[in-house]
């Protein structure tokens, strides 16, 4: 590790250590681009783990809707139909597939098919 390195990691905040971690363990998982660079009406791969997940009816119809994290950025995760998913929950990583759409100014999958990950220490 160079003395910069040391230096900037030294004066760093927890958040951006965090967000250097997630941005490390995202890109190990193959296939996969930084939330940041998914382009809106093009499907795409991606990993992170888990900040938020709750239940929200919608006209009627249960979603399970979850806020996905991998250090460069976050992406919106809404399953229609939905009132809980065995494995998803805060702090859980995901690798994540689907077509991204911009809803409300946020970047959302809607029903996207995932795949648990191992967290971390398991």
């Amino acid at each position: 590790m160079s003395l910069r390195s040391m230096v900037r990691t030294a004066l760093a905040s927890t958040d951006e250590v965090a967000a250097d971690e997630e941005r490390t363990a995202a890109a190990l998982v193959t296939g996969c681009r930084p939330l940041e660079e998914l382009e809106p009406r093009h499907r795409g791969v991606a990993s992170g783990v888990l900040r938020s997940v709750v239940l929200r009816p919608r006209q009627n119809v249960p979603s399970v809707e979850a806020e996905l994290y991998d250090g460069s950025g976050t992406l919106h995760l809404v399953w229609l139909g939905r009132r809980e998913i065995a494995g998803i929950e805060p702090g859980r990583r995901l690798r994540v597939e689907g077509m991204v759409t911009v809803r409300d100014g946020r970047r959302t999958m809607f029903n996207p098919r995932y795949e648990l990950r191992a967290r971390a220490g398991e």
